[in-house]
This record gives C-alpha cells, sequence and structure tokens, in this order.
C-alpha cells in the first residue's frame, strides 16, 4: 500500500529520518565503546576514543529529536509505549549518562582509568542492548485495551527482543570497527579490520535470524511480506541485503578503507525499510495506526514549521563539525 503524504505520513518520515540518522551518527560511536576492551590500554584505545571526541555528545542530538518528536506528533503511542517500555528506556538512559560521565573522566583522572574505560565499555553495551531490545519488544506488539497499555512489566523480555538486542550490538560494533579503519592508522587501523570481518559475518547472520522470524510473529507482517502482487516489490529487500552483504565482504577483504563503513551503514538502511514494510502505517503494531495517534492538524503544522527551520541547521553544524576533524586520529590528548 502506498503512503498518502498527508501531515501524520510526513511525521512519521521525519522520526524514521531522525531515527536513522541517529543510528547513523552514535552507532559507530557507541560501537567503539563496545571494542574498548580488544584494543590495547595506552595508545591504541586513546586513538580509538580521539576519534569521536569531537563529535560524539552531537550525536545524540537525534535521539533527543527522535523522542521528542514521537511525544509531541503522536502522543498516544507516546502514552501506549512508554509504559510498555519503561525497563529498557530507564537502563538506555542511564547507561548512556554513565557512558558519557567515563567519556569525560578517564582524561582528567588518569589514575583510575581503567575503571572509567569499564564504565565506558558497560555503558555502552548496555544502551545498545536496550535499544535492541526496545526496538524487538516494539515490533513483536504491544498488548492495547482502548488507548491503553494493557501488558505487564516483564511483556517486553522475550528471545525475540533479546535476538534484536544482541544484534544491534553486533551492528553498532561492525559499525565502531569500520569507523576506526577510516579514522586510524597502524595497529588500532589492523585490529578494526580482524574484528570486523567476524563482525560482518555476525551481523549478516542476526539480519538473516531477524528476518525469517518477523513475519511469522504476526499475520499482517506475513501478508505485507509475502502477498501477492507486492512480494514483487518487497523481495527487493532481501536481494538488496544480500548484495550489500557480499559487498561489505568483499571490501573487507580487499582492505578499502571507506566502503565497509559506507556498505555497513547500507545495511542499517535496507534493516529500515524492513521495518517500515513490516509496521506501516502502525505505529502500535496492530493496535494504533499513524492517523489514530496523530495530533491535532494545527499541532502538527506548528511543528513542522519549527523541523524545517530545526533540521538543517543540526545537519549543518553536524557536517562542519565531521569536516573540521577529517582525517586520521592519533593518540596524543583528548582530540
Amino acid at each position: 500500500m502506498l503512503p498518502v503524504l498527508d501531515l501524520p505520513t510526513l511525521w512519521a518520515f521525519v522520526i524514521a529520518f531522525a531515527v536513522f540518522a541517529y543510528v547513523v551518527m552514535d552507532g559507530f560511536d557507541l560501537g567503539i565503546g563496545i571494542l574498548f576492551p580488544f584494543f590495547a590500554p595506552g595508545p591504541e584505545r586513546d586513538s580509538a576514543m580521539n576519534s569521536v571526541a569531537p563529535v560524539w555528545d552531537g550525536n545524540e542530538t537525534w535521539l533527543v529529536l527522535g523522542g521528542g518528536g514521537l511525544m509531541a506528533a503522536f502522543p498516544l503511542a507516546y502514552a501506549i509505549i512508554l509504559p510498555a517500555l519503561y525497563a529498557p528506556i530507564i537502563a538506555m538512559v542511564l547507561a548512556l549518562i554513565f557512558r558519557g560521565v567515563a567519556f569525560e573522566f578517564r582524561w582528567r583522572d588518569p589514575g583510575h582509568r581503567r575503571y572509567w574505560d569499564f564504565a565506558f565499555t558497560t555503558g555502552s553495551v548496555v544502551a545498545t542492548l536496550a535499544q535492541g531490545i526496545t526496538l524487538g519488544a516494539l515490533l513483536q506488539g504491544i498488548a492495547v485495551e482502548g488507548r491503553s497499555y494493557a501488558g505487564g512489566w516483564w511483556d517486553w523480555l522475550t528471545p525475540f527482543s533479546l535476538l534484536v538486542g544482541v544484534s544491534l550490538v553486533i551492528g553498532y560494533a561492525l559499525l565502531g570497527a569500520t569507523w576506526l579503519i577510516m579514522k586510524t592508522e597502524g595497529m588500532v587501523q589492523i585490529h578494526s579490520y580482524r574484528l570486523a570481518g567476524k563482525l560482518a559475518i555476525g551481523l549478516i547472520a542476526c539480519i538473516g535470524l531477524v528476518s525469517a522470524a518477523t513475519p511469522f510473529l504476526s499475520g499482517a507482517y506475513y501478508e505485507r511480506w509475502f502477498a501477492w502482487p507486492q512480494v514483487l516489490v518487497t523481495a527487493q529487500v532481501p536481494l538488496l541485503v544480500g548484495l550489500c552483504a557480499g559487498a561489505l565482504l568483499v571490501s573487507l577483504v580487499r582492505r578499502w578503507e571507506y566502503w565497509p563503513f559506507l556498505l555497513t551503514l547500507g545495511l542499517f538502511a535496507l534493516c529500515l525499510v524492513g521495518l517500515g514494510i513490516s509496521m506501516f502505517p502502525h505505529v502500535v503494531p496492530n493496535a494504533v495506526t499513524i492517523h489514530e495517534a496523530a495530533a491535532p492538524h494545527a499541532s502538527l503544522l506548528f511543528m513542522l514549521v519549527g523541523a524545517s527551520v530545526l533540521i538543517p541547521i543540526i545537519l549543518a553544524y553536524s557536517g562542519y563539525a565531521y569536516w573540521v576533524f577529517r582525517g586520521k586520529t592519533g593518540h596524543e590528548g583528548y582530540h
């Protein structure tokens, strides 16, 4: 079913864009935190951290935009989803705070650096795992009665949501490894190539498992993926995933510096397209559509004017930061 581009649909695309921008810009620095124990203390870890030091906090802007946009544009969905996912969302927020404190303190408190490194890794793993579990729990469905959440405190904890959580940890770690391939030289880059090869195979396997399980979570999902003749369109997504995965493995074997990161982002983009095929037009799967959850028309229009100004500004200062700190990074000081 082709979407009609009205205000609720437009806002659904704005939030999807914010989510993808967050994955693009914060996924790799969370991935570096996940990979931190695999690098030797000292210059290797300092180089890895310096590669994201100028941009990591700005990257999280998109998480605020995605969450704030959901609350403002689709308040009914926000009121249903938040109580269902309190535990993983609170864990994610606390882990991001924990990680951010460790990021700054490890440079100022070298006597306890190993403890701050542990905090940096733990915060990165927990935040990523919580994001994946949140996505998996949303995709598997939320119990709704009337206009409220009708499930229990632990409904989010299932084998499927854990599978999505672990898959995201592997995916962000791959983004981190391929980012370091671009931004570093020497032993850090060599280690990153080795890690990226193993992580790429792991992520491809995880995408296969999640993709195989998703259509069987709900009859509606199965129809959207396999009903005739739209299967001719939806089948292009796994075909492109296969091509992108093959190109990623080739780029790692041939030691290309930039393509592994771009192709990993391509895999994430295709996964987001797959998520859209499964869920659209629902914002709470099989319960609430984007039109049922949308704020009043005047509110959506007012916010869209603000977003049309704010998003280009965020893109501009983010692009400027990446341009100023382009090129390879070293291990000296706090970049």
